[in-house]
C-alpha cells in the first residue's frame, strides 16, 4: 500500500491510497498516521488522478525526525572519516519538513548547501517499521563544519523534503537491496544501493529504541551514500534554481527546487 497526504482539487487536505496513476481518498476521519498506527483502511467513494492533486508531506503533523550520519561505507571513504562503531544519531526539527516537491529555501547565512538522498524509515505501531519513503537530508556544510552540534546545519526550515508517499513495509521485503539515485539538474550524482549501508534498518530501529520510544509516523533517515556535492572534486554545492531529484527503487521519487 502507498499512503499519501494530498491537497485535492477542491482545496481540502486528505489522506489517500495511491493506486497506479490515481489516488483514492480515505474517509475524512483517517490520516496516514492513523493507518500506520493500525487503523482499518476505509476508502471514500471518490478519487483523483495523481496529476490533479498536490502531494504534501505524507505524515501530518510531523513526528520526531531522527537521522543517521556516516552510514554508507563508500560515503565514509569519500569524507575521509572513520567508520562508526555504532549508529550516529541526530534529530532534525519538525520545522525542517517540506513536501516532496519542495521547495528548499537556502538561508542567507548558508554558502555551501548540499543534498543527501536517503532511504527513510516510517514507524508504525508497537515500535515496528510501518513503511519507507524517500527523503533529502539537506545540509549546510559550512555550518556543519564550524558548529559542533548539527541542529542549524541539518534542521533549517525546509531541509527535509520527503515522500512522495509512504510505501508500507510488506511491499518492501528487502530494504537492504534498493537502488538509490540522485540527480542535480539532470546530472546523476549519487548512484548506489542500500546494500552499502553499515547499519541496516532493523539495527537502527533497535538502537534508537534503547532510549527513545518510537511512535507511529516518526521518521528515521538512514544516511546517504557517496556522491554528495561536498565529496566531488571540485566540490559542487547547490545554487538557487537547482533542481534535485532523488529516486529509490520501489518507493518512488521526490523532486524539488532550491530557492
Amino acid at each position: 500500500m502507498k499512503l499519501a497526504t494530498f491537497r485535492a482539487p477542491d482545496g481540502r487536505t486528505r489522506a489517500g491510497e495511491v493506486v497506479g496513476e490515481e489516488v483514492r481518498a480515505l474517509t475524512s476521519d483517517l490520516t496516514v498516521r492513523d493507518v500506520l498506527a493500525g487503523a482499518e483502511v476505509r476508502h471514500a467513494d471518490h478519487g483523483w488522478p495523481l496529476a490533479e492533486v498536490e502531494l504534501l508531506d505524507p505524515v501530518q503533523p510531523a513526528g520526531t525526525i531522527y537521522a543517521i550520519g556516516l552510514n554508507y561505507a563508500k560515503h565514509v571513504e569519500e569524507t575521509g572519516a572513520t567508520k562508526p562503531e555504532q549508529p550516529i544519531v541526530f534529530v532534525k526539527v519538525a520545522g525542517s519538513v517540506a513536501p516532496p516537491g519542495g521547495p528548499v529555501r537556502c538561508p542567507e547565512v548558508v554558502r555551501r548547501l548540499d543534498y543527501e538522498g536517503e532511504l527513510t524509515i516510517v514507524m508504525g505501531s508497537s515500535g515496528q517499521i510501518g513503511g519507507y519513503c524517500v527523503a533529502d537530508d539537506v545540509t549546510a556544510r559550512d555550518l556543519q563544519r564550524r558548529e559542533s552540534q548539527w541542529t542549524r546545519a541539518k534542521g533549517a526550515d525546509t531541509f527535509c523534503p520527503y515522500g512522495p508517499w509512504v510505501t508500507t513495509a510488506e511491499e518492501v521485503p528487502d530494504p537492504g537491496n534498493l537502488d538509490l539515485k540522485t540527480w542535480v539538474n539532470g546530472e546523476l550524482r549519487q548512484d548506489s544501493n542500500t546494500g552499502d549501508l553499515i547499519f541496516g534498518c532493523q539495527e537502527i530501529v533497535k538502537f534508537i529504541s534503547e532510549t527513545c520510544t518510537l511512535l507511529p509516523g516518526d521518521l528515521i533517515l538512514t544516511g546517504t551514500p557517496n556522491g554528495v556535492g561536498m565529496g566531488l572534486d571540485p566540490p559542487q554545492f547547490l545554487q538557487s534554481g537547482d533542481v534535485v531529484r532523488i529516486e529509490i527503487a520501489r518507493l518512488g521519487a521526490i523532486e524539488h527546487q532550491v530557492l
